[in-house]
């Protein structure tokens, strides 16, 4: 075993834990939002205002933390962000007020964009360390812990969700400070000894303002098929007289499939090359998700969303490793202006589809994924992690 490659390992596995603990509470946070509504006598516009709070407190952190997130601060970032955002949900489930909901989801949203822009530039650092593509690893982490969030969610359906907010934060808590020594040897341990030196042929041109937008605008794009699958997967079936059960096994599909294409998409990486990987899998997208509307068909529409999350897996986690050569700063930009797209989705669907009908609405969709699987391979060339040269062994003397 190369000198590099212990710590490369324990860095990789630690930052795994620390995407699957953001998609457990991020999924756990979502599904109980009906219960935080009762709790607090809530109208619909009122949880629409703490949902609010939350999207401008995650904007605010993510800029934060694409401020601080230099090397030396990435240990400190991790283990305050994801003490901050199991802190913050446990928190969450004592407010019984819209005051007190309001702080509380600005704080939560706040915690959860600088873990965010943190675990992305220590997973960028992470990937240069193996040269090789692993980015796709961590955010499979992320939808399998939203998987099992949900999961935990409706074993525990009976349960009140304060007791649920408070013991899943105090353990996240407890097991972010139980890593903090562990997280604290991130910081150069995916660092070359000496300058990295490359041929002509390997030299990257510096991420200029253009391709940064491009690279969010394409991040926007495929976050926005993320949040309208989410809110509308299961309303689509249910317009077309699925069953609740079955209507709500949409999102479901398009889950799995997700979580399924990012646990093969560094292997895909690896062999053909991200522009490639990202540009079939957007066909894909758009092609199922098209036919599975015009169809108009309950398995169809099933399939359709299946292929919508399969052929968009890998397209944030590509974005990300490209805008990881920017720097966090990159990274942080490339997320907010992604991140408007996940929050401005539903509600532009849904204007959509009362102009005109939610299967036209839904084409949107498609035309999205058609123009990543077009722009694609411009936003992305150039973008494969560089392969830091290994530690040698000092020469005994």
């Amino acid at each position: 075993m190369s000198p590099t490659a212990a710590p490369a390992r324990r860095s990789r596995s630690l930052l795994t834990g620390y995407f699957l603990g953001m998609g457990v509470v991020m999924a756990i946070w979502g599904a109980r939002m009906p219960a935080v509504q009762q709790a607090a006598h809530l109208t619909t516009g009122e949880l629409s205002l703490v949902l609010l709070a939350a999207a401008l407190g995650m904007v605010a952190g993510l800029k934060a933390g694409g401020r601080l997130a230099r090397s030396e601060r990435l240990p400190t970032l991790l283990t305050g962000g994801a003490i901050g955002l199991a802190g913050c949900l446990a928190l969450l489930g004592q407010c019984h007020s819209l005051s007190s909901l309001l702080t509380a989801a600005l704080a939560f949203g706040a915690a959860h964009g600088a873990l965010d822009v943190a675990a992305n530039s220590a997973a960028v650092r992470c990937q240069n360390s193996y040269g090789r593509s692993i980015m796709s690893g961590f955010h499979a982490a992320y939808s399998l812990g939203a998987l099992g969030g949900a999961a935990l969610t409706a074993a525990t359906a009976c349960t009140a969700h304060t007791g649920l907010f408070l013991v899943t934060g105090l353990a996240m808590a407890v097991v972010a400070l139980g890593a903090a020594p562990a997280t604290q040897t991130l910081n150069g341990a995916d660092q070359p000894t000496t300058p990295t030196r490359r041929g002509p042929d390997e030299r990257r041109p510096p991420l200029s303002p253009a391709k940064l937008w491009l690279l969010g605008a394409l991040a926007a794009g495929s976050l926005l098929g993320e949040g309208t699958a989410a809110d509308w997967a299961a309303v689509h079936l249910h317009s077309l007289h699925a069953t609740t059960a079955v209507s709500a096994t949409a999102f479901a599909f398009y889950s799995a499939a997700m979580a399924l294409g990012r646990l093969t998409g560094d292997r895909l990486h690896t062999v053909f090359g991200a522009p490639t990987v990202v540009r079939a899998g957007a066909v894909l997208a758009a092609a199922g998700l098209a036919t599975g509307v015009l169809a108009g068909s309950v398995p169809w529409a099933l399939a359709g969303w299946a292929d919508f999350g399969l052929g968009l897996s890998t397209t944030v986690p590509s974005l990300i490793t490209a805008a990881g050569a920017g720097g966090p700063s990159a990274v942080a930009t490339v997320a907010v202006i992604g991140y408007v797209g996940l929050l401005a989705g539903p509600a532009l669907i849904g204007a959509l589809a009362s102009a005109t009908s939610l299967s036209a609405a839904l084409l949107l969709l498609a035309l999205l994924a058609t123009a990543v699987a077009t722009l694609s391979h411009r936003a992305l060339e150039n973008t494969a992690p560089c392969a830091l040269p290994r530690r040698t062994p000092a020469p005994a003397p």
